[in-house]
């Protein structure tokens, strides 16, 4: 029996996400596929709030990394870093030899609206990368304050590391003025990792025809997919069985009611983290805790790679400290397809536990 996920990702599937990947495939030029990605489109449209263009890649989400700062970049990159993914964007913009510059926060706080709007109050700047929410540290940035101050700047796009936060916390893309929201599925979305979607806005297209083809590569032309995108295909063969477990998630989405989703996500939160705060201290500033997963820290100087080790013996599996935080930290999800009677559960044996150590 493989025990239970409650990590930063991949996230606990449903068997009915599961079946539905196993449906047998069928040609990805024909019109029933081009019936399965508009439907899926569609649907991320909505949990984005947006009416812009959103395009389905067969890739990781660092894939729409590297290609949002090839897209999106003619002048320089203001990559904004509080934790080891916003990190991994600063990394990526610096190997494809664009320029840039980094702004620091130290782990556990937040980048906010005031450190964006005082970088961006240079001139230097046409893309800004910020992280949604940081799976290293816990903290979910204030983006739609960020996005009120970056629309003060109209030669400045957005570019959002969603990741672990998107279809598990409103990302209002349209409102908030976000150029590019990128995500993969294996997090609040709650499939099997090997996919990822993004938002476009009509700014970050019109930037990216901009940009020479020798820039942007081949795979991940934004011209290219946005074109082959408003026929409800994709430049390169998809995986056209993640594009059948988004469908039926979607549904279910629909089903429970996306604001519904969101209360969901925010109880489950609040819940793990009531159950960790005194035992153990949150990491993350005060005030910008996670609604997808809970960082902690180690007030009671326990072995924290032994705790995992012993939820592992009873089939959970949780994710102790991330680069920096290595021994220092753990880390439980809340996300995707977990409820309320998942998280009671895991915090039950984590009592068991905790009484043995």
């Amino acid at each position: 029996m493989k025990p239970k996920l409650f990590i930063p990702g991949p996230t606990h599937v449903d068997q009915e996400i599961l079946d539905a990947m196993s449906q047998y495939p069928i040609g990805h030029r024909t019109p029933a596929y081009r019936e399965l990605q508009a439907k899926v489109v569609s649907g991320i449209k909505e949990v984005l709030y947006t009416e812009q263009s959103v395009l389905v890649s067969t890739s990781s989400a660092t894939g729409l990394m590297e290609a949002g700062v090839r897209n999106l970049s003619k002048k320089k990159v203001a990559n904004f870093v509080c934790g080891a993914f916003s990190q991994r964007q600063a990394d990526i913009t610096k190997i494809c030899g664009l320029d840039q510059d980094i702004f620091y926060v130290e782990w556990g706080q937040a980048t906010t609206a005031e450190q964006v709007d005082s970088a961006l109050s240079q001139g230097n700047y046409d893309l800004v990368t910020v992280v949604f929410n940081e799976t290293s540290t816990g903290v979910m940035n204030p983006l739609a304050e960020i996005g009120e101050v970056v629309k003060n700047y109209p030669d400045v796009l957005l570019m959002v590391d969603a990741v672990s936060g998107m279809a598990g916390a409103p990302i209002k893309v349209d409102e908030w003025g976000i150029d590019m929201a990128l995500a993969s599925v294996q997090k609040a979305w709650g499939l099997p990792p090997g996919f990822a979607v993004t938002s476009l806005s009509d700014a970050a297209l019109e930037r990216s025809r901009s940009i020479p083809e020798s820039q942007k590569g081949f795979y991940f032309d934004f011209v290219r997919m946005h074109k082959a995108g408003e026929k409800s295909q994709t430049t390169i063969t998809p995986g056209i069985p993640h594009l059948y477990a988004l469908s039926t998630q979607l549904d279910r989405i629909k089903q429970e009611g996306l604001e519904n989703r969101f209360a969901r996500h925010t109880a489950m939160a609040n819940r793990v983290r009531e159950w960790g705060a005194e035992k153990f201290g949150l990491f993350p500033q005060a005030g910008y805790e996670s609604d997808t997963l809970t960082c902690f820290n180690n007030k009671l100087g326990i072995d924290l790679i032994a705790l995992a080790g012993k939820m592992k013996e009873r089939n959970y599996l949780i994710s102790g400290g991330y680069g920096d935080l290595k021994g220092k930290t753990f880390r439980l999800a809340h996300m995707g397809n977990l409820q309320m009677d998942d998280i009671n559960d895991v915090l039950n044996v984590l009592d068991e536990v905790l009484g043995e150590l």
